[in-house]
């Protein structure tokens, strides 16, 4: 039986500030991606999110960003790789001791927003990601994007490596994803995504914006925490994987 992992960005509110719908998503998924204070979150949250975890179940990992609150991440930052190390190994370090604390494993750690699009595109910064994963704890899980130098640079560091496709994002001809700037960068018609990630999932192939047809491989499928229609997404895809066939499950480890 095909299997796939269903992973959410989430825990991203900020004291007061609340963003997604962590309390009804975290049950519909396999893996929780939890923001660790640059790009989003704070203890409080990171806590709470990891309680939430552990409660359905689902694998928790390490969402480290830039250090961008106002940005959300999203912006260029021109950090060194060894500045880009350091940051992700420090937020990798805050949510373990709370998966510790919680008694759950830390299972995986994905880059957010321009980090995860940088070393995407970027062999020396993803080499500084994946060593900085690799000093703290070589069998956690490195989960990014499909095809991109972040895979090709966890497993050359003796990483196990998991590569993601996206249920709600346009890919460009080379894989990449289509900036957020760009029009049709976001997908949302819940018809039309759920239909692109069963096709990616079942063939291995996805039409980008340009209307070629390119291969991709979906070990994991991310929905955004905080899109509109995440909650949605989420639900259908879940229905849509029971309609397939496809079980829904978390990497293993």
């Amino acid at each position: 039986m095909r299997k796939i992992d269903l992973n959410c960005d989430l825990g991203e509110s900020f004291g007061p500030w609340k963003m997604g719908l962590d309390e009804a998503i975290i049950p519909l998924v396999s893996s929780v991606n939890i923001a660790c204070g640059f790009h989003a979150g704070d203890p409080v949250v990171m806590q709470k999110t990891v309680a939430l975890a552990k409660q359905y179940h689902a694998a928790a990992g390490a969402h480290p960003g830039f250090p961008d609150l106002a940005g959300f991440g999203r912006r260029t930052m021109n950090l060194s790789p060894a500045e880009v190390k350091a940051a992700v190994q420090y937020q990798i370090g805050a949510l373990e001791a709370f998966c510790r604390a919680a008694g759950i494993p830390l299972v995986h750690v994905k880059p957010h927003g321009a980090l995860y699009n940088m070393a995407a595109r970027d062999p020396a910064l993803a080499r500084a990601v994946a060593e900085g994963i690799r000093e703290i704890n070589p069998r956690l899980i490195v989960l990014g994007l499909a095809g991109s130098a972040l895979i090709a640079e966890a497993r050359e560091a003796g990483l196990s490596a998991a590569e993601e496709v996206f249920a709600d994002r346009a890919y460009e001809e080379d894989g990449t994803l289509v900036a957020r700037t760009k029009p049709g960068a976001m997908i949302t018609g819940e018809d039309e995504a759920i239909g692109r990630v069963i096709g990616m999932v079942k063939t291995g192939t996805v039409r980008a914006i340009t209307g070629k047809e390119i291969s991709v491989k979906a070990d994991s499928v991310c929905v955004h925490g905080d899109g509109e229609k995440a909650l949605l997404f989420v639900r259908k895809l879940n229905e849509a994987f029971r309609n397939e066939g496809i079980t829904v499950a978390p990497l293993p480890a």
